[in-house]
């Protein structure tokens, strides 16, 4: 008989995009057990009341987790600087599920040296400001070697505050890097040529070649491995 822990677990795993057979796998029980609670109607109100309080900060959550951060401690300290106010446990919560899909063995890690690399990332959280609920987006740019970020928020996402983003992190970190990293957003991204090739935004360009890095796109099987040192 499954626990009540187990049911919440299938519960969550689901909603977060987990396959059914990927689900009984890590429950231990059966494909058609996983279907039958999955069908029930029964919701333990009590439990997910915490959740309130992590939604706004859900997105940001997603965020580290995308860059590898699994620690539920170092994620909770960094969601209570933004304000969250909620307990441990709920974080954990909500991570716990999300391990099932955690990137495979075979995925190609590598670690960088000192000043060789940095990731940029848009986050974007709803928050309450002068008594008004809205979105906030930030930056969030992150050092390959140590994983040191800067994270700068602000109420766009576009080019002027995506250059302004990475020269208040080059201001912060003392210098600039020798790559930036960076996914396909507008801002720096303009199209991929036919032969697959990624054709930049010219003003990105004038950035990196300002500052002396050079821009590359994050590949979706690529992991960076931080290094088990503080700096």
């Amino acid at each position: 008989m499954l626990s009540r822990e187990d049911l919440l677990m299938i519960k969550q795993m689901r909603i977060h995009g987990a396959h059914i057979i990927d689900i009984d796998h890590h429950i231990g029980c059966s494909e058609r057990t996983v279907r039958r609670h999955l069908t029930e109607k029964t919701v333990n109100a009590r439990r997910r009341e915490p959740m309130k309080k992590l939604r706004p900060f859900m997105n940001y959550v997603d965020l580290r987790l995308r860059e590898h951060v699994w620690n539920t401690e170092v994620i909770y300290q960094e969601i209570k600087q933004q304000g969250y106010d909620g307990c441990r446990s709920s974080s954990r919560q909500y991570v716990h599920p999300k391990r099932a899909l955690r990137a495979s063995k075979q995925t190609v890690r590598f670690e960088t040296q000192p000043g060789q690399q940095l990731q940029h990332d848009w986050g974007e959280i709803e928050t309450v400001v002068n008594n008004q609920r809205c979105k906030v987006s930030f930056a969030v740019n992150t050092l390959g070697y140590s994983r040191h970020f800067y994270a700068w928020a602000t109420d766009s996402q576009d080019a002027e505050h995506t250059y302004e983003s990475l020269v208040k992190a080059f201001t912060y970190c003392g210098g600039s890097v020798k790559t930036v990293l960076v996914d396909n957003q507008k801002a720096a991204v303009l199209r991929h040529d036919n032969s697959g090739e990624v054709i930049f935004n010219n003003g990105f360009l004038q950035l990196a070649k300002h500052y002396g890095f050079t821009p590359r796109l994050i590949k979706p099987n690529l992991v960076v491995q931080p290094a088990p040192r503080l700096c």
